[in-house]
Parts: structure tokens; C-alpha cells; sequence
């Protein structure tokens, strides 16, 4: 349950992320705009790494290490899709 957890738990706002990015693709916005929702989750990630690490520590901590991992993984495929040129 310690990795299921966060794995689940990043399942919904990576796939908002995704969907989020897709959107902005398609409006055919700005590659800034584009890019928007995967940098906001490295950001995410980054914190979530603070936490787990410097504040929880432990067991505990290694389940926001799993779920900022995860996150990670996720704003990676969104930049990627953001980074796609328009047609």
C-alpha cells in the first residue's frame, strides 16, 4: 500500500495534466500556455520532495518520493505533448 498509494493518488491530477495539456494543444495557444501545466507540476514535485525528505522522513516520506516520481513522470510526457508543433 505504501507505493499503490501515491501511485493512485497521482493517477488523477496526471491525467488532468494530460487532458489539461492536450486541451491547450488543441486551442492552438501559445507554446507558454502550453507548457504551463507541466511546469506547475515539476513545482509540485519539487515541494512534494521537500516534504517528504526534510519534514516526514521515513517510511512516510517515502511515500511523497514515490508520488512526486510519479508526478515527474507525468509533467514529462505533458511537455513533450506541449512541446509538439501545431498544425
Amino acid at each position: 500500500m505504501m507505493i499503490g498509494g501515491p501511485l493512485l493518488i497521482a493517477l488523477l491530477p496526471g491525467v488532468l495534466i494530460l487532458m489539461l495539456t492536450w486541451l491547450f494543444r488543441k486551442m492552438k495557444w501559445n507554446k507558454v500556455i502550453r507548457m504551463l501545466p507541466s511546469m506547475l507540476t515539476v513545482m509540485a514535485a519539487a515541494v512534494f520532495v521537500y516534504i517528504g525528505y526534510v519534514e516526514v522522513r521515513g517510511f512516510e516520506g517515502a511515500g511523497y518520493l514515490f508520488l512526486s516520481v510519479c508526478l515527474l513522470l507525468f509533467a514529462t510526457v505533458a511537455f513533450i505533448i506541449a512541446k509538439k508543433p501545431v498544425r
